[in-house]
């Protein structure tokens, strides 16, 4: 990276950290015209996976309220921000819509389902895999944001760099670490570099009310998206 660059993605960073600890961070508008005045060159796609959703809606928060609609306001933020940091982006969904293309039965469909987004994270090289996901437990005392990684270097280091950012800003004194994504198809058939992060507990109340809130949600893509730049950069 050339000099000049490296100082506007170190300005860059910095606006984003200091706007995630002031919860003003988000918008649009700023997004789109920062991103136009920082064109600092990237050589990654960031796919960007929200988790579930169509007739999948995942867990059930404590609220009533379907893991789905979380993961997917989560991953547009993220998709924004990434935007800004100047990587191409591709979301698996938009939409409050499921990914698959063949399936006659619920099970049929949430196969298909994950293998399209398979598809999707391997089809080019040099793509890396951002997964939003929520948490579940049937007690409501657990907390605290967690990533998986891939079965590979680069996503345990990207992993470690995102789960330290999140402890560090948003859940100090958890003692979650990163874990294997054994057991999670996506990141088990994933190539290249890819994470899965499962944002919070929808179980527990509290956990629950700040994921709901559009400030924590601005502060918690601004850690992912940082963490993962300065991983990549």
């Amino acid at each position: 990276m050339k000099t000049r660059d490296l100082v506007r993605f170190l300005a860059c960073c910095c606006l984003i950290l200091g706007l995630t600890f002031v919860g003003i961070y988000g918008a649009h508008q700023a997004v789109e015209v920062l991103r136009e005045g920082i064109p600092v060159p990237r050589y990654h796609t960031i796919v960007i996976d929200a988790g579930h959703g169509g007739e999948d809606g995942g867990a059930t928060s404590c609220t009533g309220r379907l893991e789905s609609e979380y993961n997917l306001e989560i991953a547009l933020r993220l998709e924004a921000l990434m935007q800004l940091l100047g990587y191409r982006t591709q979301m698996i969904r938009r939409t409050d819509t499921a990914v698959y293309t063949k399936g006659d039965t619920i099970s049929q469909k949430k196969v298909d389902d994950l293998r399209q987004r398979v598809r999707i994270v391997n089809q080019s090289e040099g793509n890396i895999l951002l997964s939003i996901h929520q948490n579940y437990f049937s007690q409501g005392r657990f907390s605290g944001a967690q990533v998986f990684y891939a079965d590979n270097d680069t996503s345990k280091e990207l992993a470690s760099v995102i789960q330290k950012s999140l402890v560090d800003t948003l859940n100090p004194g958890s003692k979650r670490k990163t874990k294997p994504g054994k057991g999670i198809y996506l990141l088990e058939k994933c190539r290249g570099q890819g994470v899965l992060v499962e944002c919070g507990f929808l179980s527990n109340p509290q956990e629950e009310f700040l994921l709901r809130q559009e400030d924590y949600q601005k502060k918690l893509v601004c850690v992912i998206g940082a963490a993962t730049a300065s991983n990549l950069s």
